[in-house]
């Protein structure tokens, strides 16, 4: 093939002629890219459009698998909820910090370990939309279990209604974006999938909402409401989920060529069987899916380990995966009333408030967040969210030092408070829309569900961490728990930095090239120069090396 030289301003004239007979009369333009040519040729030949019918309809699909995300986000806030009642915290006689309080708080975590042998076989053996109802199930049964304590005032079958839940959001949670991600459109497989994970903060609002206004009724009402609600996002998708088309990965690789066909042909190619996009992804599918892969044994994991790739794109999912958990908004989740305390915020309606007003504005930039992970890129998401807390948490050890030296320190107090939402927004733009997209799409379809297990188990054992050691590190040495986050954010960034490649501008199997390539993270950031004839069409590619 020609090559086109490397300056990007050059058109035509920019074609070189000493390798295959490319003609500089047929070139009419040269483009410099990011990503995937064969990706790049069908955005240029069939520019895909955004708001058809059919596209809406689609997105309405993928709201379903973002009640998932919903579900999770509900329990994240409603553990800070109780805690903050105290009807809720004298029905039980514990208190909001503490070991006995990770002990309860935990075990949502460990559920979550527990069910990672069953995540994989349920997502590959009954589809994306079997995982989903599935996982919602053990939810709404894990929900009957914790409301009903009212009566029997049993902490022992309370934890075990939030094994079940962690049970349940881990399969859930699992299938939920990998549904998402595979039955987007390619050209709008980043900003949806990213999404998914910003519906974390309507489950958080609802949750923070309806504990602040049950605050009104007396007893256990005030804490039952809540509970009880968390039946909502569980009972929708159970009732929905078979209704939805099925990921059309999904379908091909277990047989079902012309269903997976007709699904591509009506979403993503708007009715044409001609379509550019419906032809470049059933040739992926052709070329890089296995129809008896690992996928099809429920107790092969092989294909996550066998080969130096697979290893490379399996911790890249656990590395974001886990730093999501460790960047300090765990704490701010779960524990928040135990971060007040250090800032001598003490009332209980302040405290509600506090924690739907950070709700909010999370849910509002982590949206502005998924708006551009495709025009900005993962990377600098990434790196801005984790040296930005860093930062927060900087001034959150400085805050709170200084109101513990000072307890009448007006200034200390209301500048941690500040700070707390200064955090959410800084954590909400990057980690909240990539938590989810970016482990979910570095994986091969191969990979995916059993992957994705593996990533929630690793959500899972690191919030363990969190559950276990900070309210004990809050209780005990109180703000200078804020120092380790702040070297910890650090040391994530510069993780990132070196070894996590940047994913947009491909589809899911062009970024087989990426993970196949010796250095992934310099082979995801080089630019390419693509020169086009008059029909659109690919005549020559080269990668710009200076």
């Amino acid at each position: 093939m020609a090559t086109i030289a490397a300056y990007p301003n050059e058109k035509a004239d920019a074609v070189a002629t000493h390798a295959e007979s490319v003609h500089e009369k047929d070139v009419v333009e040269v483009k410099t890219i990011r990503g995937n040519e064969a990706f790049n040729e069908a955005m240029i030949k069939e520019p895909p459009r955004a708001f058809t019918p059919i596209a809406l309809v689609l997105y309405s699909c993928a709201f379903i698998g973002f009640l998932c995300s919903t579900m999770n986000g509900y329990d994240g806030s409603l553990l800070n909820v109780l805690l903050n009642n105290p009807a809720f915290l004298e029905k039980f006689n514990i208190r909001d910090k503490g070991v006995w309080t990770g002990l309860i708080s935990s075990m949502y975590q460990i559920g979550g370990v527990v069910a990672l042998p069953f995540v994989g076989p349920g997502v590959d053996t009954w589809g994306r939309r079997g995982g989903m109802f599935i996982g919602a199930m053990m939810i709404i049964l894990g929900t009957i279990i914790q409301g009903t304590t009212a009566y029997t005032v049993n902490v022992g079958q309370f934890m075990a209604g939030r094994f079940l839940l962690g049970f349940g959001v881990s399969i859930a949670a699992s299938a939920g974006p990998i549904y998402v991600v595979e039955i987007c459109h390619p050209a709008y497989r980043g900003v949806v999938t990213a999404l998914y994970n910003t519906f974390w903060f309507t489950g958080s609002i609802i949750s923070a909402g309806s504990g602040r206004g049950s605050l009104a009724y007396a007893g256990d009402a005030s804490w039952l409401v809540p509970v009880w609600l968390q039946m909502l996002c569980s009972g929708i998708i159970v009732l929905t989920c078979f209704f939805l088309p099925e990921s059309p990965r999904w379908l091909y690789v277990n047989n079902k060529y012309e269903q997976a066909k007709s699904m591509l042909v009506k979403y993503h190619g708007n009715g044409n069987n001609d379509s550019i996009w419906v032809q470049l992804q059933l040739h992926e599918y052709e070329e890089f899916l296995e129809l008896n892969g690992s996928d099809k044994r429920w107790w092969d994991y092989r294909t996550l380990f066998n080969r130096r790739s697979a290893v490379y794109r399996l911790m890249c999912n656990i590395t974001i995966s886990i730093f999501g958990q460790w960047a300090g908004n765990s704490v701010l989740s779960y524990f928040l009333g135990a971060v007040l305390d250090t800032a001598g915020i003490k009332d209980t309606i302040e405290r509600a408030n506090i924690t739907l007003i950070m709700s909010c504005i999370q849910f509002i930039f982590a949206i502005v967040g998924a708006t551009v992970v495709d025009r900005v890129g993962r990377r600098p998401l990434l790196l801005f969210s984790n040296f930005g807390c860093a930062l927060c948490w900087l001034g959150m050890t400085i805050a709170t030092s200084q109101f513990a030296s000072d307890e009448t320190n007006i200034s200390a107090a209301k500048a941690t408070q500040a700070i707390i939402y200064i955090f959410g927004i800084v954590y909400s733009i990057g980690f909240t829309p990539l938590q989810a997209l970016y482990p979910v799409e570095v994986l091969s379809f191969e990979m995916r569900a059993k992957g994705m297990a593996f990533s929630s188990l690793a959500v899972n054992a690191a919030g363990l961490l969190n559950q276990f050691a900070w309210p004990v590190s809050l209780d005990v040495i109180g703000w200078r728990t804020y120092i380790i986050f702040t070297i910890w954010c650090v040391i994530q960034g510069t993780v990132i930095y070196f070894f996590i490649p940047e994913t947009r501008g491909r589809t899911l199997e062009e970024l087989d090239e990426v993970f196949e390539s010796k250095n992934p993270v310099k082979a995801s950031l080089k630019k390419k120069q693509i020169a086009l004839d008059s029909q659109h069409n690919v005549l020559a590619v080269e990668p710009i090396t200076a």
